[in-house]
Parts: structure tokens; C-alpha cells; sequence
């Protein structure tokens, strides 16, 4: 929890700094990078919570896996090095690419459906993002085939269930109820 925080906070600081010098977006695309690439490489992650490995080897390993990030993006891992908070780095990456979104003033939904979504059922679950949100909006499609069909849509800390399975549940209770 306190990781978390912090992540935000150095996050928060990183975007107005870029946003002051107007490279919010490139940093962005360095933020998107240096958090796909810890979450893929379980060798790297490992090494930046390691107690053992000295902050300056980390950081040298860093600057080796992305040389082409910008200054700003490079001046995050010299504050987190010196501050000994380079374990957050991915977190605060995440956070970065979240509060850099809702700047732009777009949104991330999620949508669950049990097949893949059809270009039907997508025009459907952009009509439902509308009545819910006036932000424009990054579809995300999880395929669960636990929830037989229709779909869950969750955008922000709004969810909208519209699956069978959960119409089976109502439906259940109902019968238990009675």
C-alpha cells in the first residue's frame, strides 16, 4: 500500500514536470514501455526488488535495456536510485500511463464477454459507454467463458453486467427467495 502511494506521487510529479515541458506524451510511450517490459521479463522485476543488487547496478542495468528513453524518463530512475524506492518503478510507470489518460481525459473499459467480441455486440457496448461516461474510451475485450454469454462492462468504478450467467443467479435467488 505504501509502494503504491509513493508510485503515485513520483508519478504525479513526473507528468506535471513533462507536462510543463511538453513532452507528456513521449513520456507516456516510456512509461508504457518500461512497465510492459518489467511485467514481461521476470528476471528484470526480480532484480529491481532485490535487497542484494546495489541501486547503481540496477540502474545501469536499466539505462542498457532503454536507451532510447527521454531525459525526463531517465531523471525518474535517478530520483528513485537516490531515494532507494527503484522497486516502484513499474507501479509508478502504471500509475504515470493511468493519471496521463485522465488528463487526456480518456478511459479505459473492459469489456468480458464468453467469445470474442463481434463487431454487433461492440457497436452495443459502445452505446452502453455512452450512457455511462462522457470520456472517449479504450476498449479492452477478456474473453471468460464462464459467463455463457452477453457481456460485463466496466469502465472506471462503473460495471454494467449484462451476462447470462448473472440473469441465472438473479433468477436462482429469485426461486430461493420465494
Amino acid at each position: 500500500m505504501a509502494g503504491t502511494r509513493a508510485a503515485i506521487r513520483y508519478a504525479k510529479a513526473i507528468l506535471s514536470l513533462a507536462s510543463d515541458k511538453n513532452e507528456a506524451e513521449v513520456v507516456n510511450n516510456d512509461m508504457k514501455s518500461i512497465a510492459n517490459t518489467i511485467s514481461e521479463h521476470n528476471d528484470l522485476n526480480q532484480m529491481l526488488k532485490s535487497a542484494v543488487v546495489k541501486s547503481e547496478d540496477k540502474k545501469a542495468v536499466l539505462i542498457k535495456v532503454f536507451p532510447n528513453l527521454n531525459p525526463l524518463s531517465l531523471e525518474l530512475f535517478n530520483v528513485l536510485v537516490s531515494n532507494k524506492r527503484l522497486e516502484i518503478l513499474e507501479d509508478t510507470a502504471v500509475k504515470y500511463s493511468i493519471l496521463f489518460d485522465e488528463m487526456k481525459g480518456k478511459e479505459k473499459a473492459t469489456v468480458t464477454t464468453a467469445v470474442p467480441m463481434t463487431s454487433d455486440l461492440e457497436i452495443k457496448v459502445l452505446a452502453k459507454i455512452k450512457e455511462l461516461t462522457s470520456k472517449s474510451v479504450e476498449l479492452e475485450n477478456i474473453v471468460d467463458e464462464s459467463i455463457l454469454g452477453g457481456f460485463i462492462l466496466r469502465v472506471g468504478d462503473t460495471q454494467y453486467n449484462a451476462s447470462i450467467a448473472n440473469k441465472l443467479n438473479k433468477l436462482k435467488r429469485e426461486f430461493t427467495l420465494n
